[in-house]
């Protein structure tokens, strides 16, 4: 088989000491660990679309705004996989596993055996329910075609009409008014980022879009999509038309899981794994977006971490895992998005958090959130403020407990904060 371009007959029998489905974050970081870390085996890295992996995050950012072209976001250059004789089968969707036989089968009706399996596949974004949803012109961003077909129609649009106010809602607003174009965002809660923020940095980001130009709508509900074969408008749950050419929904992900599942992986919202990403399913793991584990920095929650660093180093625990390397998963997560000329930096989970501090001006758009949970700082969102985001990493990590007007000062550096108890996080 071509490792590049799967040439060889799909149907043919193929077998790899270890495959890795998805080639997104987490399935590239899986394969280049293995080999950093001397592992002779065969490695063979089954992605569903035909590009070599690729960046995420810039879909809704530098690549949908032009800054940068595909060739900038690729993980590794062609000649890289080559060279450390990792296969790629590309084109190509795993739609069943056996975990008796340790094979895989894949949409065209391959069957790939394995010694280890590895399931990197993120998620998919979540559709809306309502009339419409289908037509021409209504856009999720995921993929390089995501980003792909809204950049060909862009031409030809006047208005868009993001729907939901997370972050990919939020950098898509911000590139589609580098763009020139009206948009209107709606989102269905009082704030935007009310899943992932605390009110101090929704009020902020609100008020940045609206001095933007964006007509950002909350409260909101979407009843349908209006037009025949292309779109041409969204009906809001008041009655509200809104005229539009073009239509992005942000409204999250759904994991991809089900032949993980199907297969009797313990999971739901993503497939349970262990401290070192072992599904229940012998010899299979699960990594990034779908993986669902225990995370200290959520209170012991079971969660699902959507961020690059999750992957990468679920990644890298599971390659060690699998050359016999002691390793398990417990790093600090962090995240970042891009809006207009402002950078957000956050580090821990803030979604258990009870109280948060401010510190500094939003005004001055400089400044950081702190989270508390029982007195215990569990994550910081950080703008413009990348001091703060390096130095309370250290805070999360120890989950330290600081006077409230000492943490509010912002002439007080974070890392001459001292704990006023041993710190311990429970």
């Amino acid at each position: 088989m071509d490792s590049m371009t799967g040439d060889a007959p799909r149907d043919t029998p193929v077998f790899a000491d270890v495959v890795i489905v998805g080639g997104g974050h987490g399935g590239a970081a899986c394969a280049i660990a293995l080999r950093k870390i001397g592992f002779e085996g065969s490695i063979l890295l089954v992605g569903k679309e035909a590009e070599l992996p690729y960046e995420r995050p810039p879909l809704s950012k530098e690549y949908l705004s032009g800054e940068k072209i595909f060739g900038r976001i690729l993980i590794r250059q062609a000649t890289f996989w080559t060279e450390q004789r990792i296969d790629l089968r590309l084109g190509s969707r795993i739609v069943s596993v056996d975990p008796v036989e340790h094979s895989a089968t894949t949409e065209d009706g391959t069957t790939i055996g394995y010694g280890r399996l590895v399931w990197a596949t993120g998620g998919t974004p979540r559709r809306l329910a309502c009339a419409g949803h289908h037509l021409t012109g209504v856009h999720t961003v995921r993929d390089r075609a995501d980003a792909d077909r809204m950049l060909a129609e862009l031409p030809d649009v006047g208005t868009a009409v993001v729907i939901g106010g997370g972050y990919i809602g939020l950098e898509a607003a911000a590139v589609l008014r580098k763009f020139g174009k009206s948009v209107i965002l709606i989102e269905a809660l009082d704030r935007v980022l009310a899943r992932v923020a605390g009110e101090d940095l929704s009020r902020f980001f609100e008020a940045e879009h609206r001095a933007h130009g964006v007509d950002v709508r909350l409260g909101q509900s979407v009843d349908c999509i209006l037009g025949d074969d292309r779109v041409t408008g969204v009906r809001l749950g008041d009655g509200t038309v809104i005229a539009a050419d073009m239509v992005i929904v942000g409204i999250g992900i759904l994991p991809e899981v089900a032949p993980l599942i199907d297969a009797g992986a313990a999971g739901g919202n993503g497939v349970a794994v262990d401290g070192v990403c072992r599904t229940s399913v012998p010899d299979v793991y699960a990594i990034g977006d779908c993986a669902l584990h225990a995370n200290r920095f959520a209170g012991g929650a079971a969660v699902r971490v959507e961020s690059v660093q999750n992957a990468n180093d679920q990644a890298t625990v599971v390659a060690k895992d699998i050359v016999g390397q002691p390793a398990v998963y417990d790093a600090v997560p962090w995240f970042w998005s891009n809006q207009y000329d402002l950078k957000l930096q956050t580090v821990g989970l803030s979604t258990s958090y009870d109280d948060t501090v401010l510190r500094g001006d939003p005004a001055t758009r400089k400044f950081s959130v702190v989270y508390l949970r029982d007195g215990r700082v569990i994550a910081l969102d950080c703008v413009g403020a990348v001091k703060d985001y390096v130095q309370g990493r250290k805070l999360v990590e120890a989950g330290a407990v600081i006077d409230r007007a000492i943490l509010a000062d912002p002439d007080i550096m974070l890392k001459d904060m001292m704990p006023l108890e041993p710190p311990t996080l429970s």
